[in-house]
């Protein structure tokens, strides 16, 4: 049977290419570029000769993981060039490639200066978002306060609150966490903040079950969608004041409030107090508005810097890492100092791969040349179709459906033909057919240019 195979005539695209089992003896330092330009040639299929191992059992575990490490920070670089927003406007540039140890070395530190960047970032968006919550409560709260006649209430009810009088609004420190306590004194006291407005009737109920009533309810609209400090979600709130008395149930409408997730401000009762912590609040503000503005700036062109060149790096990366799976597949020889290595090939392709084995000698300055020999094979080899520039597509779609015997008759062939007939069938319209042929022409017409920008641009899909 095998006699008759091999006396078969050649078909060229009509069968399936002849194919032999072929071994690889490959000294240490001539491996990776062996393996890297036998890569590009795309001819040889190599054996797992490691098979009983797991992943981690392997000689090149190491190089795989920092690949893998790799990998997921250009994932990260991705994600925030799209969450930026500026990935339309980012030309990639080809550059010679670098070393895996100097790549690896500029991803870390660019990752490292991004996550600086965003956590100051957001450590400034969350003291803005607290001081708008600030301001809408002290404008909104403070009409709970004011009497229509003097705009000032009785001395008796102020609270412990007015702590913030040395008005200090450090960045760093957190409103919420401002000491809310005073001492232990007979009156009308408040607690004035915002919650979500989804929240708010069952906030007061909860208010009024705790203390039997013995509370005054007030809450106004925020007017506004607001993005809440902690959660960073954009939500209608409601700002509140609740009136009681007695140190009992402050204590309950504290916890009560920390239980619904209400961010509790202390406002005074002095009305001119309240307009100027305004000031300081809205001069605050302001100066956070300049500043995050400036840090978005400095963020989106790291970003577009790191945008040059994600395209090389990340076509870099899968390369370097498909090296080494595939060296993970070879196995060291007695002496520890060569790969020993099997694969099937097409014999067409034979003088194609000894080049690209002595090139990859020279090279690397190796003084031992790459053995290379045909082996005897007992299993049925693998079906290997030679394809051109037309017929690839058909034979991606046929082989979608299922891969042809090994010396078996190509069905891509006999597709070429039928397929576009079917698919005419189905969709038998004029329109639809000018349609495709127009959109055709236009891809044929502009076939390099758009080939050129699929290689340049590979993450953009």
């Amino acid at each position: 049977m095998e006699k008759f195979v091999d006396n078969l005539s050649p078909m060229d695209l009509m069968r399936s290419e002849k194919m032999k089992l072929v071994q690889l003896i490959i000294p240490v330092e001539s491996a990776h570029r062996a393996v890297s330009y036998l890569g590009e040639l795309g001819l040889l299929q190599f054996r797992d000769l490691n098979a009983e191992k797991s992943p981690f059992q392997r000689t090149f575990v190491n190089q795989v993981k920092r690949c893998g490490e790799m990998s997921r920070k250009l994932r990260f670089f991705k994600d925030q060039i799209i969450k930026a927003g500026i990935l339309s406007s980012i030309h990639p540039v080809v550059e010679p490639d670098v070393e895996l140890e100097e790549l690896e070395i500029q991803l870390a530190e660019h990752e490292h200066e991004l996550i600086e960047m965003n956590s100051n970032s957001e450590k400034l968006r969350q003291t803005y978002n607290e001081l708008l919550e600030f301001k809408i409560v002290l404008i909104k709260a403070g009409s709970f306060l004011v009497s229509s006649d003097n705009h000032t209430v009785a001395e008796e009810r102020e609270l412990s609150e007015n702590v913030h009088s040395n008005h200090s609004y450090d960045e760093a420190s957190s409103l919420i966490e401002q000491e809310m306590g005073t001492a232990d004194q007979p009156g009308l006291r408040f607690i004035s903040g915002i919650i979500c407005k989804s929240k708010a009737l069952r906030f007061e109920r909860m208010l009024f079950r705790a203390t039997r009533g013995n509370m005054l309810f007030n809450q106004a609209p925020a007017g506004e969608e607001i993005m809440d400090p902690l959660s960073a979600v954009k939500a209608e709130k409601t700002v509140f004041v609740v009136f009681f008395s007695g140190e009992q149930a402050r204590k309950k409408i504290l916890k009560i409030c920390e239980a619904f997730g209400a961010n509790c401000y202390p406002v005074p009762e002095d009305f001119s107090k309240q307009r100027q912590i305004t000031r300081e609040v809205s001069s605050r503000l302001s100066e956070l508005e300049v500043t995050l503005d400036a840090g978005i700036r400095h963020q989106n062109k790291a970003l577009t810097s790191i945008g040059y060149h994600l395209t090389q790096w990340m076509s870099m990366v899968r390369r370097e890492k498909a090296v080494y799976d595939t060296l993970n597949m070879l196995n060291f020889d007695v002496t520890k100092k060569c790969l020993v290595g099997e694969g099937w090939c097409p014999v067409f392709a034979k003088a194609k791969i000894q080049d690209a084995l002595q090139r990859a000698t020279v090279d690397s300055n190796s003084q031992v040349g790459i053995i290379f020999h045909v082996m005897d094979a007992v299993e049925s080899p693998p079906t290997y179709f030679r394809t051109n520039h037309f017929t690839n597509a058909y034979q991606e779609i046929v082989d979608a459906y299922g891969v042809a015997r090994y010396q078996e008759a190509n069905p891509a062939v006999y597709t070429v033909i039928t397929f576009p007939f079917l698919f005419a069938v189905m969709f038998g319209d004029w329109g639809h057919g000018i349609c495709l042929l127009l959109g055709a022409l236009v891809l044929i017409a502009r076939e390099s240019r758009l080939s050129t920008q699929a290689c340049v641009q590979t993450y953009h899909v």
